[in-house]
């Protein structure tokens, strides 16, 4: 199941949750796309970091490589995540409505019209 209709779902069980890490107010937890940027931002600059280590044996000029990697991994993975996770959830959003109006016009007029222009189709 999507993490966007998995969300939708899980709004009414909120009350019961665990209350995560919470940084400025607000608990990290709870934002999509979080740990997984984060995770792969670290790895990343880990990795890189020791490999330029061993490329030039120079440890300072190996830390700033390692932590521009860790920021530039970090937030291109954030991006494109969240990017993702907001096209998921207006696709989502978009099929719940059609499936509203499709309860709303069952049985009617409306829906015999709707399937004689061909927008609805009959099961």
């Amino acid at each position: 199941m999507d993490t966007v209709v998995k969300s939708m779902l899980d709004d009414d069980d909120a009350e019961e949750e665990k209350k995560g890490f919470v940084l400025f107010g607000r608990d990290i937890s709870k934002i999509p796309c979080f740990r997984e940027s984060f995770l792969y931002g670290i790895a990343t600059g880990v990795g890189v970091g020791i490999a330029a280590f061993l490329k030039t044996s120079r440890p300072m000029l190996s830390q700033h490589i390692g932590v521009g990697t860790f920021s530039i991994t970090t937030m291109v993975y954030w991006s494109f995540c969240r990017y993702q996770w907001s096209k998921q959830r207006f696709d989502a959003q978009l099929l719940q409505d059609a499936l509203k109006d499709k309860i709303m016009y069952e049985g009617t007029v409306v829906e015999r019209e709707l399937e004689q222009k061909g927008i609805l189709k009959s099961a």
